[in-house]
């Protein structure tokens, strides 16, 4: 099975409105609910590519009741474990006319030392089995900023492939604990490196301790600094739609290729055509399953020179 850790989880709300005007009233015309986060949107494109998956992390009060309600009507199996605060909520509002998305997302809750130890145990027992690990997104308050480099070091004493996506002093950390894969956005990897030049960014990236860095680069696709050298990967063409999820669908094909030991062309195959999938869908955070057949065909992957 594939295990992904969602320490912030969060119930995704998603209106939509014919038109989103600042200081005006708006008829809602449609709300979608469902269980998020990053580690979570991961779990749940991957339970759908038909892979066995397991969701970990934290849920606590009303909220992560509901959250955990919907994750029982997916077929990822729960092994959130329970705070004292109220899981967080995130708020996209979509405005129909033009497709941009505004998105509001709240802290999350305040997780307790006692709470963060019966997690790190639990997570230590569904490491038994596990053939890869995603650790994704922010931390909640009260979790020190060394949390993910404590979980990848448990993740290679188990053997276990681990990935990671997620950003800031907790990226920095991590990073320098050896996991498998990176998967830093531009921002993201200007902020570790200190550079905007993708191939430079990249690379350095990988030299701080990462087997592999994969580079999101938006609609252009991924910039890949592996072992076997340096990979770009694009869609065939522009995709419009809404980009909520498209990052986590990536790492969710990253996550696919590395379980089926794909090789490199072929994981970043199936990540770019998966995110592209998920702009082209409807609701957020889901991919449209034949868009991702057909893009398979057609996502151009190359071997550059540094």
């Amino acid at each position: 099975m594939i295990l992904t850790v969602t320490l912030n989880t969060a119930l995704d709300l998603t209106y939509r409105v014919p038109a989103l005007t600042p200081h005006a009233s708006h008829r809602v015309t449609q709300v979608i609910e469902r269980p998020g986060g990053k580690g979570l949107n991961v779990a749940r494109v991957l339970a759908a590519l038909g892979h066995e998956t397991v969701a970990t992390g934290f849920a606590g009060g009303a909220t992560g009741a509901m959250l955990r309600d919907l994750l029982a009507a997916t077929p990822v199996r729960d092994e959130l474990v329970g705070t004292a605060g109220p899981t967080r909520r995130t708020v996209a509002v979509v405005d129909t006319a033009s497709g941009d998305t505004t998105q509001l997302n709240e802290p999350g809750p305040t997780v307790t030392a006692d709470e963060w130890a019966v997690f790190r145990a639990r997570f230590t027992e569904l490491l038994d089995g596990a053939r890869a690990v995603a650790l994704c997104g922010s931390l909640p308050p009260g979790i020190h900023v060394g949390a993910y480099a404590e979980l990848i070091r448990l993740a290679r004493a188990a053997a276990v492939p681990v990935l990671l996506d997620t950003s800031g002093e907790p990226l920095r950390r991590g990073i320098a604990a050896r996991p498998d894969l990176v998967k830093p956005n531009a921002d993201e990897l200007a902020q570790l490196t200190g550079s905007r030049e993708p191939h430079r960014a990249t690379r350095d990236a990988r030299r701080r301790g990462a087997h592999a860095v994969i580079s999101s680069l938006g609609p252009e696709g991924l910039l890949a600094a592996t072992p076997e050298g340096l990979w770009r990967a694009a869609p065939p063409a522009a995709v419009k739609g809404n980009p909520t999820g498209a990052g986590d669908s990536a790492v969710a094909g990253l996550l696919s290729g590395l379980v089926d030991d794909a090789a490199w062309p072929e994981r970043l195959t199936r990540a770019v055509a998966l995110s592209a999938a998920t702009v082209l869908s409807p609701v957020a955070g889901e991919f449209d399953a034949p868009a991702y057949e057909e893009l398979l065909t057609r996502v151009k992957v190359t071997q550059e020179t540094p």
